[in-house]
């Protein structure tokens, strides 16, 4: 992953950024995190920052039926863009794990994670919440995100070692079908609809498609589309010479 995005960080001029986790592990407390982040050489790349270090600040959520606040990391307002890089894999819990994920999941704060979780339940746990409406908070609070950098994001797709789990799975399953490519767009929703739809397609995606469909996974895009974090329609145009 290190050689993956050094060359992309750094000529963007960019800062990594994460958040702490809300789950118990190594990028739970932010010491470790960071500790973490130098072992895999994230901090000799550029400037690395947990944006939730020093907390939460809270964004507005305009348009949702679920969320009307997203608690962030409270670092977050000092970056006015970000380009969004996305390793496209299952999830245990989401079903997919991409764009939308990273913009909602991603950029909030460890108790803005909870909330999220908990459809507003809890503040200090992510465990109990119901599926449809976690998708939901996923979907609204992504919007914030977008909607407080006026849309200045850049959303980018890896289907590579494509797995049922997560990269932040202990102990993931391996990727049993082939790589499919990288995908870009401004619209997240639009992308993980594509990368979505290329799993499908594929002749070996059968274990990723049956993971996303136990989960509902698609639900987070039919209701990202409904409130208007973008649209589920696309034209997927291929570069390749």
């Amino acid at each position: 992953m290190r050689r993956l995005i050094r060359n992309l960080v750094q000529d963007v001029d960019g800062t990594i950024v994460e958040c702490n986790t809300a789950y118990e592990g190594s990028r739970t407390e932010t010491q470790m995190h960071y500790q973490v982040a130098e072992i895999h050489g994230f901090t000799d790349i550029v400037d690395f920052v947990i944006m939730d270090e020093d907390g939460s600040v809270s964004i507005p959520v305009e348009g949702g039926t679920r969320m009307t606040e997203n608690l962030v990391g409270a670092h977050f307002p000092e970056y006015d863009g970000f380009l969004v890089l996305s390793h496209f894999k299952g999830h245990a819990i989401a079903g997919f794990g991409g764009a939308i994920k990273n913009i909602s999941i991603g950029m909030a704060s460890q108790e803005g994670k909870c909330l999220i979780h908990t459809d507003g339940a809890s503040h200090t746990s992510p465990w109990g919440g119901a599926q449809d409406p976690f998708l939901e908070c996923m979907a609204e609070t992504g919007k914030s995100v977008q909607d407080s950098v006026d849309g200045n994001i850049l959303y980018i797709n890896v289907l590579n070692r494509l797995s049922v789990d997560c990269d932040c799975d202990s102990s993931p399953a391996e990727p049993d079908m082939h790589d499919i490519g990288i995908l870009a767009s401004t619209d997240p929703v639009a992308l993980d609809q594509a990368s979505v739809d290329l799993v499908y397609a594929a002749e070996d995606g059968a274990s990723l498609v049956q993971r996303m469909e136990s989960r509902n996974a698609e639900h987070v895009l039919q209701h990202g589309e409904e409130i208007g974090l973008g649209n589920r329609s696309y034209d997927l145009i291929s570069i390749d010479e």
